[in-house]
């Protein structure tokens, strides 16, 4: 399984590097805004190169860090680039357990702000490059900072109560601000930045780790739940295309199991290349060999069975057209979310899901079938064949 994984890092980071991306030109000294953003990195660990995302406009940015009001707005994949190449990274190299640090208390005001903040910083050297990586939203050039002000910040509300709740853990945190509303993206700095759970476990999150932390938080109390209500009775099929993508999404009437496939299409050359993981209702020990995006559909999906009291295995397909970039997680998220808020179309059998999928999708279903382990025994324990249903049967 191991090596699912690395080849499915190798192909992105060869799809990445071919896409070429203008960031904003800035110089040592910068005045302007942070919508409000921050980054933590995760190469130095346990210190972490931790800094405000600033963007040299006045005004109000907070739609250039604001993932879920993307595609509800119908932003394209180029306005979503533009916001993030129109971030400069300022950076410090900081022990992750040093949560006190004037610095790192900016940064948890910035992110517990509830609109974007005037800001000033000086660089060490002008910013320069850009970040474009499989799992993270991209950013703009990036410099040490040496000094960094900003202007008095209002916290969002329910931010506020939950940083100086001390003795609230971070799991308890996360799973209240999610029933309070809280953006996930506005959780998920707070947590990122050591400004929620218990006085002495508080320390700095990598961006990366604490986006997959609160999607693996969520998903598991949502599961507690989920395996005590009674199954669906009939398979239903969500299905949302934005960003160069498309997702179908069936809920099958069995006990929690979930699988997840993504295809990407003739993205650098003529390849079809076919990537799945999947749990039975055990859960699942290893970190996923698809990366953070099989815990975010995985939580948007056992949100939803939490709403409605149902419990059903998952199987979501998703495929990656042609000018596809990774934009990070938030991109699966969101889609998925967006399918999920939509109608649905209802089935009697799982056959009659994947023979309209495939009017739907691109790839044949037969290879999703060969490449994953569920869908197949879910197919094979009613005795069906292949042939009947993908070959004109």
């Amino acid at each position: 399984m191991k090596n699912v994984k690395a080849t499915k890092n190798a192909y992105l980071a060869k799809l990445t590097e071919q896409i070429q991306m203008k960031s904003v030109d800035v110089g040592k000294n910068l005045e302007g805004t942070t919508p409000p953003s921050v980054f933590i990195g995760r190469w130095s660990y346990p210190k972490v190169y931790a800094g405000p995302m600033m963007s040299s406009q006045m005004g109000d940015t907070y739609i250039m860090d604001s993932p879920e009001s993307w595609i509800g707005q119908n932003k394209t994949q180029e306005d979503i680039i533009n916001y993030r190449m129109g971030l400069v990274r300022g950076k410090q190299l900081i022990k992750i357990d040093d949560v006190e640090n004037p610095f790192v208390e900016k940064l948890q005001d910035i992110s517990l702000a509830s609109k974007s903040i005037d800001s000033e910083a000086t660089f060490g050297s002008r910013p320069t490059g850009s970040m474009l990586t499989e799992d993270s939203t991209p950013h703009g050039p990036s410099a040490v900072i040496e000094k960094f002000d900003i202007d008095a910040v209002r916290w969002d509300k329910q931010l506020e109560k939950t940083f100086y709740d001390t003795d609230l853990k971070a799991r308890d945190a996360v799973v209240n601000l999610h029933d309070k509303d809280v953006p996930f993206s506005a959780m998920q700095k707070a947590f990122s930045v050591g400004a929620i759970g218990t006085k002495n476990r508080r320390r700095l999150v990598p961006t990366r780790w604490s986006i997959t932390a609160c999607d693996s938080t969520l998903a598991d109390e949502f599961l507690k739940d989920v395996r005590k209500y009674e199954k669906l009775d009939t398979y239903r099929l969500f299905e949302f295309g934005a960003l160069n993508t498309y997702y179908v999404i069936i809920l099958a009437p069995t006990e929690w199991q979930y699988e997840w496939y993504e295809t990407f299409i003739k993205l650098i050359k003529n390849e079809v290349l076919t990537f799945s993981d999947y749990e039975t209702n055990g859960g699942k020990k290893e970190y996923s060999v698809v990366g953070g995006c099989y815990y975010t559909a995985k939580m948007v999906v056992l949100d939803y069975l939490s709403k409605i009291k149902k419990q059903a295995g998952v199987v979501i397909l998703r495929e990656a057209y042609d000018e596809y970039i990774p934009l990070g997680v938030f991109n699966v998220r969101e889609n998925i979310r967006e399918a999920m808020a939509r109608p649905y179309k209802e089935f009697e059998t799982l056959e009659d899901c994947l023979r309209y999928s495939g009017t739907v999708l691109q790839t044949p279903i037969d290879s999703f079938v060969k490449q994953g382990t569920l869908l197949n025994e879910m197919l094979h324990t009613k005795q069906t064949t292949l042939d009947m249903y993908f070959k004109g049967g």
